[in-house]
């Protein structure tokens, strides 16, 4: 095999997983190679393109602190920045960034085409090698060529067989005017992986010049200091975002056609994203609302087109364009690309473990969609896992894992290879146990040690973390500690004060993060070290097994929707039970009692 074609790690596509991935791999040292169809189109945002929001924002600062490239990305392509959710605590707050679709995928191809290790290929993967203990040797692709290596992640979005719907049209294609892959689908079904089928869509672009914009509300940016880099940030807003409302009249189309909606006429087998639902689907299972909102946000800088958000549809093209101008401000809206559905093959995740690596089939790693996800930011979070356990695997180095307790990307990961998915997962920040302590403010000191003993992080910017990482500590000990500094402590732990007052205390300058931080660590103090405590409790006791014989239906204090839930998962440990879905700490303070109070024999076996 001529050596040139041997790689430690080999990423299929070219997609926010794909980029995160090889981005990560190479960056560790290992000799990566990016096979992708079209170089030109890595980075690509064929839905909103918008990265950020409650939740996903915490994704994104996730990725900053472990070196990902996604954040510097959108430092460099956003259009507008926004802070959601000011009016509630930090640990809710989602900072959301307007992209330039265009810059951002042209820095992103310009800066995988300079990054060392990387090489990029334009081809089909159509098949892996494995070897006769069905463990990864490497790629085959269209052109039939080898590529060997003793790793491999597929990134592969939505192009896993992938077909696109309008009304009753329909063809196979990965997204708008670009082929599926079905070599990949084929190679997953004859391995023995169990695939489903999920859906997203997109809504029709209009052109700019064609709406009135006077008759819509105004979306005002904020100034903010900061974006999703360690360092600060002067924020220009360069792009207005309005908001339009449809009414009762586009609903009306929209019901009359329903039954010519690719979602309805039974053209369509996959499951949508419950939180993103095309418009059809709004109006189908909310007939009583007479309104929905619609984000006029742009693609780009220097296009005129606009991205309609919340009116995703499968209809035909002649009613997307009736609906749409039956909304105020879109009277004579001109669609430049018309809406459709998308619906692809996906592996079902608890079948990889923590790594995102497929348990039966060694070397082999998945990331983005084809895990069940849906969003830029989750996938681009599971790739950048999958990178760095990709290089761990091919060097025989030790997995990298991020816990649920320390990490937003942690709890997805955990999610998605415990519970599984019947749906496109989405990141909530309410998914977090432990939100209190996975705050966007405190994400580099949670993080970046971590990184940096990777090698994800330069010296420099170490070195200005640890700076603040210390001074941080230094001030909230004084203010827990000194009497004099009472009053300031009891202001502090209601609402930020001013920095001069920090400064005073140290006699150094406190960054507005280094504030915030503060700010959050004395409002939430009581709160996170009984979460620290439960986090505790959990680790003591999370190997505990649940007997077989306890009955849930006879546990008082659990709620009818936790029974529930436990009768159909039958959760093994403790553990397991933790992590089902609106599971709080008491009830599993409950669960630890009555099987310690079995297992003793103080009360019968039902």
């Amino acid at each position: 095999m001529n050596k040139t074609h041997h790689y430690d790690v080999i990423v299929v596509g070219g997609g926010h997983a794909g980029i995160e991935a090889a981005h990560a791999a190479a960056k560790l040292g290992s000799k990566t190679l990016l096979i992708t169809l079209d170089i030109e189109k890595i980075g690509l945002m064929p839905c909103n393109p918008a990265v950020g929001g409650v939740g996903k924002g915490h994704i994104v600062f996730e990725i900053s602190a472990l070196g990902g490239l996604m954040p510097r990305l959108c430092t460099k392509t956003y259009l507008q920045a926004r802070m959601l959710n000011t009016s509630k605590g930090p640990a809710v707050q989602g900072l959301r960034l307007q992209i330039d679709k265009y810059a951002y995928n042209e820095l992103a191809v310009a800066t995988l085409k300079k990054l060392p290790n990387l090489t990029l290929l334009g081809t089909t993967a159509e098949d892996i090698l494995l070897d006769g203990q069905n463990r990864v040797l490497g790629v085959v692709t269209k052109e039939g060529e080898q590529l060997t290596a003793p790793t491999v992640i597929l990134t592969t979005g939505t192009f896993l067989n992938g077909k696109i719907h309008i009304g009753k049209f329909n063809q196979a294609a990965g997204r708008r005017g670009e082929q599926a892959v079905t070599g990949l689908s084929l190679f997953l079904n004859r391995s023995g992986l169990k695939l489903g089928r999920l859906k997203t869509g997109t809504p029709p672009r209009l052109l700019r010049s064609s709406l009135d914009f006077s008759q819509l509300e105004h979306q005002e940016a904020d100034k903010l200091n900061y974006l999703f880099e360690f360092y600060p940030h002067t924020v220009e807003n360069s792009h207005d975002c309005f908001i339009a409302h449809t009414n009762e009249n586009t609903h009306k189309i929209i019901a009359d056609n329903l039954h010519q909606s690719a979602m309805y006429n039974g053209n369509i087998s996959g499951i949508g994203p419950r939180y993103c639902p095309s418009i059809e689907d709004k109006i189908g299972r909310f007939p009583d609302k007479n309104s929905h909102h619609v984000f006029v946000e742009p693609e780009g800088a220097n296009t005129d087109e606009i991205y309609p958000n919340g009116i995703s549809t499968s209809l035909p093209e002649d009613v997307q364009l009736a609906y749409v101008r039956s909304i105020k401000g879109f009277e004579n809206a001109i669609i430049a690309k018309p809406g459709y559905a998308v619906e692809y093959d996906f592996v079902l995740p608890n079948q990889l473990n923590l790594t995102l690596e497929v348990e039966t089939i060694p070397g082999l790693f998945l990331a983005g969609q084809i895990n069940g996800t849906t969003g830029y930011e989750e996938a681009a979070g599971q790739g950048l896992l999958a990178g760095i356990n990709a290089h761990q695997k091919a060097h025989n180095k030790e997995p990298f894992i991020l816990e649920r307790d320390e990490s937003y990307i942690g709890v997805m990961i955990d999610d998605l290879v415990t519970m599984g998915v019947d749906e496109p997962y989405r990141m909530f920040t309410s998914r977090a146990e432990r939100r209190l302590l996975l705050r966007q403010d405190n994400v580099f000191i949670r993080l970046m040690p971590r990184a940096y003993e990777l090698g994800l992080i330069d010296e420099t910017l170490y070195a200005d973390f640890c700076a603040e990482k210390a001074l941080i500590e230094e001030t909230i000990a004084l203010l827990r500690t000194a009497k004099e500094h009472a009053e300031i402590k009891r202001r502090w732990s209601v609402d930020l004060g001013s920095r001069e007052e920090l400064e005073a205390i140290t006699g150094k300058p406190h960054s507005e993060r280094a504030a915030l931080i503060i700010h959050a660590e004395l409002r939430y103090e009581p709160y996170i070290e009984r979460e620290r405590l439960e986090i505790k409790r959990r680790e003591q006791h999370k190997a505990l097994r649940i007997p077989d014989s306890l009955v849930f239906d006879a546990l008082p204090g659990l709620s009818k929707e936790l029974q529930q839930k436990l009768n159909k998962y039958r959760p093994a440990t403790i553990a397991d039970a933790a992590l089902l879905p609106g599971m709080t700490p008491a009830a599993i303070t409950l669960l630890i009692f009555k099987i310690k109070k079995q297992e003793t024999g103080k009360i019968s076996t039902p």
